[in-house]
């Protein structure tokens, strides 16, 4: 019997993951941004003068990702670019004026999808899903690489 995929947590999670940029791509056009640059800026004003590499680890997405990102912030003059005094092959970013006021816009935005995704679910039931995702998330995130998953299950198809 073939595996029926749109039965599984991982495919719920994924369209769950698709409904929610689009939700917040929706509202994020309205302040001016894309999805993705909600999260420099939400980066940036809990830990401010942040180098390009630092910015990048904190996101969980390559350097080139921020590069982008950052260019592009920039343009709009949320955020300031600066060469690192003591080493001018780095780059730091910190929060324009503008910026850190459009964080306010942002926490308004997270609030309302926020309430928009767990409308239908109690108080137990939030606290208790975000636990699972937690635990999702973490599983995920120490499983092993893929080619050493890959040699595990042919491995198990051996036997």
């Amino acid at each position: 019997m073939a595996f029926d995929h749109k039965k599984s947590v991982t495919f719920r999670l994924a369209q769950a993951a698709k409904a929610q940029r689009a939700r917040a791509g929706s509202y994020l056009s309205k302040i001016g941004l894309h999805p993705g640059q909600e999260a420099v800026l939400k980066s940036l004003f809990d830990n401010d003068d942040q180098t390009m590499s630092q910015l990048a680890g904190a996101l969980g997405v390559q350097p080139p990702t921020v590069t982008k990102m950052v260019t592009r912030l920039s343009a709009q003059n949320l955020v300031r670019r600066t060469a690192s005094k003591s080493d001018g092959r780095l780059a730091h970013v910190c929060l324009t004026d503008e910026g850190r006021e459009l964080v306010k816009n942002i926490d308004r935005t997270w609030k309302r999808l926020e309430k928009e995704a767990v409308a239908k679910l109690d108080d137990k039931d939030r606290k208790r899903l975000r636990k699972l995702l937690r635990i999702v998330e973490r599983s995920l995130s120490n499983a092993p690489t893929v080619d050493a998953a890959d040699a595990e299950m042919d491995d198990a198809d051996a036997d």
